[in-house]
């Protein structure tokens, strides 16, 4: 199986916006193909029709397009192998579907839902649990257990009739060796005859997703959990149409940050947090989910932080470009228990992704959150100087209003814990030196700080936050040197003329 090219997909169902765990589905199977130079296809399974959302399958492609992990084929990007919808490949799984039923894999059946209920709520009275399978098909209405006469009068009355997948009468073992659990084995006993090609003639989920993996050349199957209890079933079907099986490798779910179960948009809401990648409106309610893109989150980040959900190189490294993952990603590093997902972890990873922007993407990211009056100009260098490391989302500059506009208003608390009856005198002095400065440079000013406060006797702390509190109004930040040399000579001036005779 290694020495095939490795072709990998990921195959969502437009039922709705993708979630984090699928995108990190996408962002394993994209790294994997990455790593070994193979493909990466995109895959639409819209076979349901009865649960598509209009403007799901536009979310998914940009969704991927956004945290930069497009596809290499497939929907949206074109391939030899389509149609990538399937919805546009019924005739495909028509003619695989009668093979299956021409060599005996597979049975025509004409029981009604209401009929089935029946049956299994009979059992369920019993305190037995029914399945439509090899011990129990015999009894239903189907081509196995009716006479040919029988089978003729349902098809010329036009009955509507579903494809059933014929599992094997003699229950065994099936076994295979999956990429991240190890060897699995399931017993056909728990596998029902599950319905291959549904009355409408369109494919369910199984036959579908078998024939395109085969079809499209996949190598290797990499998708959630969940889909393990299906694999057996999959790789029955693999063997009835004589065909060999991809590699397995069923990755564990996201946990929800605290308690049991699967991360859910129920948790994003009570948690405060988005589980979408973009923000989703829904079509029928109108309610609208704010995604990570929305929320303030860099690509990178929001990647980086999916990555660690479930995989690491074997060190305490964190941190990761897609292309440094793709260097060292691999499946068998992928752990088999759940992650749990920590919505402090992934700010802290945006903190990162921001600090490492160059100094120019890093200006450009907070300029978009500027007052629309405000021009930054040269200033753009000592900016970055004072808040990188302060900034964990580029909008966060928004609450740095004092950049912008002199603040109204001084922390009274705060104000209460340095200013004294001296602290005015001490603002204008400073004041009356700086108006005398030729260069209003940081350094100057830090320099010529330092040295008023040798003239006058007094300590940092009786002339640097008062100081602070007339800049800024609050009393931490960045350097009162460097915002003052951001402010400029004027600004700077005036601040502390207003906030020395501002009323104690």
């Amino acid at each position: 199986m290694e020495s095939r090219r490795v072709r990998v997909r990921f195959a969502p169902s437009p039922t709705g916006p993708l979630h984090m765990g699928g995108v990190r589905t996408a962002l394993y199977n994209a790294l994997f193909a990455r790593r070994h130079g193979g493909d990466f296809l995109l895959r639409i399974e819209d076979t349901d029709r009865t649960r598509l959302v209009p403007g799901a399958e536009d979310y998914i492609v940009n969704a991927l397009r956004w945290c930069g992990i497009p596809p290499t084929e497939g929907f949206g990007a074109g391939g030899d192998c389509g149609p990538y919808r399937q919805s546009e490949r019924t005739a495909i799984y028509a003619e695989h579907v009668e093979r299956l039923l021409a060599s005996g894999h597979a049975y025509l059946a004409w029981d009604t839902p209401e009929e089935i209920e029946a049956r299994r709520k009979t059992a369920e009275a019993a305190g037995m649990t029914w399945q439509y399978d090899a011990s129990t098909r015999g009894a239903m209405r189907n081509s196995c257990a009716l006479g040919a006469d029988e089978i003729e009068a349902l098809k010329a009355a036009g009955t509507p009739a579903v494809v059933r997948f014929k599992t094997p009468e003699e229950a065994h073992a099936v076994v295979f060796t999956d990429r991240i659990r190890g060897e699995v084995s399931i017993s056909t006993e728990v596998i029902d005859d599950k319905v291959l090609m549904k009355a409408d003639g369109l494919p369910t989920y199984h036959l579908a997703n078998v024939v395109d993996d085969r079809l499209m050349g996949i190598s290797h199957v990499i998708r959630g959990e969940e889909w393990l209890p299906s694999a057996p079933l999959h790789l029955l079907l693999y063997k009835a149409f004589g065909w060999e099986a991809p590699e397995f490798a069923h990755l564990p779910l996201i946990l929800k940050p605290s308690g049991n179960g699967k991360l859910s948009k129920r948790d994003g809401d009570v948690g405060g947090f988005p589980v979408f990648p973009l923000t989703w409106t829904d079509p029928a309610s109108g309610a609208t989910s704010v995604g990570y893109r929305e929320a303030g989150y860099l690509p990178e980040a929001f990647l980086n932080m999916l990555l660690v959900l479930g995989w690491n190189a074997g060190d305490d490294r964190e941190v990761y470009s897609f292309e440094e993952a793709a260097e060292v990603f691999d499946l068998d590093r992928v752990v088999r228990s759940g992650a749990r997902f920590n919505p402090e972890k992934a700010q802290w990873f945006n903190e990162q992704w921001m600090r490492s922007l160059s100094s120019a993407d890093w200006i450009a990211a907070v300029s978009a959150h500027f007052p629309a009056d405000f021009a930054l100009g040269e200033r753009g260098a000592l900016l970055d100087r004072m808040l990188r490391e302060r900034i964990v989302f580029a909008h966060d500059i928004r609450q740095a209003t004092w950049l912008f506009g002199s603040p109204p208003s001084v922390d009274p608390d705060a104000r209460a814990k340095r200013w004294t009856v001296e602290t005015p005198g001490h603002l204008q002095a400073l004041a009356a030196r700086w108006e005398a400065l030729a260069d209003f440079t940081a350094p100057v000013l830090e320099a010529d700080f330092a040295a008023f406060l040798a003239e006058r006797g007094v300590g940092m702390g009786a002339v640097m936050l008062p100081l602070r509190h007339v800049l800024t109004g609050v009393g931490g930040g960045p350097s009162m040197f460097d915002l003052a040399e951001f402010l400029g000579k004027k600004e700077t001036l005036e601040r502390i003329a207003r906030g020395a005779l501002a009323p104690a």
